[in-house]
């Protein structure tokens, strides 16, 4: 049995992905997506206005769709390179750079700044806030990690690392990424199994 209804559920997402959208906005402007930046600040506009604090996505209905853009996307979008794989607790896949760009993140959400110089009652409402984004995030992907857990039938860890990976690329480079040459189209492995031309040569490496 569901404990929230649809309505609520959909009400409490909407209200942190609205949340989210200033961040989003800001990286909009760092990445110089700039008639990007001016549709997501007129979503966070209407959606906190007319959508009642964010409760309500009137934008999306009116062609201004949500957008995915975070810190870390800008520290890959300005060249700096992802480092090792990372599995940080209560977080999850993430990277150097991406943990880098949690920090970031935190600066452009308005709750930490609320937790900060809100006294009392402005950090026990954030604390309040963000257990409840942590909750409502924690249910989105419970059935996500129930179709995880049976298609990679014991491979778990490499399907999600490289699924993290493939889906960080893709989002840096808004779902165009660089295609990695074949190793087939190359000699710098120094066998001279290759004419870069894709075509194989004799082992003594003569046409």
């Amino acid at each position: 049995m569901d404990v929230t209804n649809k309505v609520v559920d959909e009400g409490v997402t909407n209200f942190f992905s609205n949340i989210n959208d200033i961040g989003v906005t800001i990286n909009d402007i760092l990445q110089f997506k700039l008639l990007q930046g001016t549709k997501d600040s007129l979503r966070f506009f209407i959606n906190t206005t007319a959508g009642v604090g964010g409760i309500f996505d009137w934008a999306s209905k009116i062609d201004l769709p949500k957008h995915n853009e975070d810190f870390g996307q800008t520290l890959g979008f300005w060249g700096l390179p992802s480092g090792p794989y990372l599995v940080l607790p209560f977080v999850g896949p993430s990277s150097p750079r991406d943990t880098v760009g949690l920090i970031g993140d935190a600066l452009m959400d308005p709750i930490t700044y609320v937790s900060i110089f809100g006294g009392f009652a402005g950090s026990a409402s954030a604390v309040g806030t963000s257990a409840l984004d942590v909750t409502d995030y924690r249910a989105g992907v419970m059935t996500k990690e129930k179709v995880v857990g049976e298609a990679t039938n014991g491979d778990r860890y490499d399907f999600i690392k490289s699924s993290y990976q493939q889906h960080r690329e893709y989002l840096i480079y808004d779902g165009n990424p660089p295609h990695e040459n074949d190793p087939l189209d190359s000699d710098e492995s120094g066998t001279g199994d290759s004419d870069n031309t894709g075509k194989r040569l004799p082992a003594d490496g003569k046409k």
